[in-house]
């Protein structure tokens, strides 16, 4: 299998920032790109909106600003940054973002960070309709790669 370009959606947490740098390993190993993925959630958009009392478009701009400022600062001092040949804020359903960018992008490989054995705390929805994780696996034909986190440091 030839892996050209590695789709790594991030969220900045921990187990993101484990992923980023075990997908900037295995880039490097193939000498492959990276797109790096940062989706805001808009379900979590419209209920914060509601809650401030904010017009939605008004929230969306601040966190949209606020993921390229992540965006920035983590390109700014990472190993990494001279394989990524993209990085995206988007918004909508996280698991729909990373399909399609994936396909629009025609990527060879997504590398998700995961919560592994340990969990998350597993809201309702993640019990019933699976994580983010497990909707991109079922969704998308290319190869899904899900580091936890601590991996491989921890084995």
């Amino acid at each position: 299998m030839d892996i050209s370009l590695i789709l790594v959606p991030t969220d900045f947490s921990d187990c993101a920032m484990n992923s980023l740098n075990y997908a900037r390993q295995l880039a490097q190993k193939f000498d492959a790109k990276l797109v790096l993925l940062n989706v805001i959630d808009s379900r979590e958009a419209k209920h914060f909106a509601s809650y401030s009392k904010e017009p939605l478009e008004k929230v969306l701009d601040r966190l949209i600003n606020q993921g390229k400022q992540n965006f920035r600062r983590l390109l700014t001092n990472w190993e990494g940054k001279d394989i990524v040949q993209e990085s995206l804020v988007s918004v909508g359903m996280p698991f729909q973002e990373i399909a399609m960018k994936a396909r629009d992008f025609q990527v060879d490989l997504i590398l998700m960070g995961g919560y592994g054995s340990r969990g998350k705390g597993g809201t309702i929805e993640e019990i019933f309709f699976g994580s983010t994780v497990e909707k991109v696996v079922r969704l998308l034909p290319c190869p899904v790669l899900c580091v936890p986190i601590g991996w491989p440091e921890e084995r």
